[in-house]
């Protein structure tokens, strides 16, 4: 244990000690230095002791500076009420390279001054990219540092899903499951989270009604028991959704069932209670794109008049900020500005940024990890794939794998992945006009402070969750 202390000393330098069990900050510039890009390797890839020291360095530093995981929903609520408008806040899922992917949307947030954009990782992530929820959260702040962003940081559990078919064999399982991945990612931070009982809803039923009745159910039981989770001063910002990405388009009806029979049976559990802040919708689009045999992806038929209607009818009658779309980092580029247009309150997108990084990786390290998903991934792949369509589909389980040799791509790489998403939040930020969102941020959200203890003699490692049906964008 001293010997860590002595390590974390040595990394922190006249930047901050650790004094009578707090970590005190003696030079704030020493953040945005290479100082960070140390400790943050040793929060990730060090031994448990150092692991468990340097995330709560990282965070003990965010907090001296106000930078500290933060709920979205009051400024969501505002835009319920109609008091803003305007923009669409991307939630980007990130999912490789993470430290470095991360710095470049805290560069881009601070060149653009904007503040309303999630960081954000679906449950199924977490798995196969290697990255539990303390470990994302202390990347994500440690990033924010060290690019001088200085303000609460919104961190989002995405798809946080109820397997459809577990649900059937083992329901109070498959529940428990998703509750105790919420347990883990609220104690670490998340106080943003998308619960997506959609894969419940039964098209076979009659009514509408009948047909979301597991969703809005079993939505409304998720519900009480994140509410019951949050830290003092915090209302987590929570998502539904009305129908699987990738089926077909949702309706204002099928809106009105769900909002009404959540609403109606939250309130008559939990009288009072909190409940959502958005609602998912399916208009055309799925997670990652669909790719062509060449690998290329196919064209999208997403209809903006759907958004526009369900996000109206989310606001007027529920007080909602509106509708979310998923699986939107591979539509083209010159969609981009319909959403704020449209008044979309959130976009999603992953699978965009995930393409950059393997089409920038050097030729050996790409081929090494091809290689190794013909081995590991060959269960995936369809008969009819081609090896484009196998790759583009699978590549994403080998983030975890190859994590390591991700976070130490030579210089000239990393300096053309920087240059390259730069660019690309850029546009992004730009087209879904966040840039100028900082004084929302500052007028609606208050992050209270909250103080870790120092770490303790590392204890039993945190069960990790199931690798369940595929999330993420």
């Amino acid at each position: 244990m001293s010997h860590t202390i002595d390590t974390l000393q040595r990394l922190l330098g006249a930047a901050a000690a650790v004094e009578n069990n707090r970590l005190v900050l003696k030079d704030p510039a020493a953040l945005a230095s290479s100082r960070m890009d140390e400790l943050v390797r040793l929060a990730v890839f060090g031994s448990a002791d150092e692991k468990d020291w340097a995330r709560w360095a990282i965070l003990e530093l965010g907090e001296a500076v106000g930078v500290r995981s933060a709920s979205i929903h009051e400024l969501y609520m505002a835009r319920g009420r109609g008091e803003i408008a305007g923009f669409t806040v991307p939630a980007i899922n990130v999912r490789g390279m993470s430290y470095d992917t991360a710095r470049a949307i805290f560069r881009t947030a601070v060149k653009l001054n904007a503040g309303a954009f999630l960081l954000e990782i679906a449950r199924s992530e977490i798995a196969y990219t290697d990255q539990r929820p303390t470990e994302y959260v202390a990347v994500m702040i440690a990033a924010a540092l060290r690019e001088g962003y200085r303000a609460p940081v919104f961190i989002q559990g995405d798809h946080f899903q109820v397997n459809a078919k577990k649900f059937a064999a083992d329901p109070l399982a498959e529940v428990a499951a998703v509750k105790a991945l919420a347990t883990e990612a609220i104690a670490a931070g998340f106080y943003n989270i998308d619960l997506d009982t959609s894969t419940l809803v039964d098209l076979s039923k009659p009514t509408l009604a009948e047909q979301q009745r597991l969703n809005y159910e079993i939505g409304v039981e998720l519900t009480r028991f994140v509410r019951g989770l949050e830290p003092k001063g915090v209302t987590i910002s929570l998502g539904g959704e009305i129908g699987e990405v990738g089926t077909s388009n949702s309706t204002v009806p099928e809106l009105r069932a769900f909002m009404d029979g959540y609403q109606t049976t939250l309130q008559r559990q939990a009288p009072g209670m909190v409940g959502l802040s958005k609602i998912s919708v399916q208009s055309g689009t799925s997670h990652g794109g669909v790719v062509n045999a060449d690998g290329s992806i196919a064209d999208v038929k997403l209809d903006f008049k759907t958004l526009e209607d369900l996000g109206k009818v989310a606001r007027a009658d529920y007080g909602l900020s509106g509708a979310v779309q998923h699986g939107a980092s591979t539509l083209p580029d010159a969609l981009f500005n319909n959403f704020p247009r449209t008044e979309t309150a959130e976009i999603h997108l992953a699978t965009g940024f995930q393409t950059m990084l393997y089409d920038l990786l050097p030729a050996a390290l790409r081929a090494e990890v091809y290689e190794w998903l013909r081995v590991n991934a060959k269960d995936e792949r369809k008969p009819s794939d081609t090896d484009e369509q196998f790759f583009y589909k699978s590549r994403k389980k080998a983030l975890g794998p190859f994590k390591k040799q991700l976070w130490a791509l030579p210089a000239e790489t990393q300096a053309a992945l920087a240059r390259a998403y730069d660019a690309k939040f850029e546009f992004l930020f730009t087209q879904l006009a966040v840039g100028g969102t900082m004084p929302h941020v500052q007028r609606y959200i208050k992050a209270p402070e909250q103080r870790r203890p120092v770490p303790s003699h590392a204890g039993p490692a945190v069960q990790a969750a199931p690798d369940d049906a595929e999330a993420g964008e």
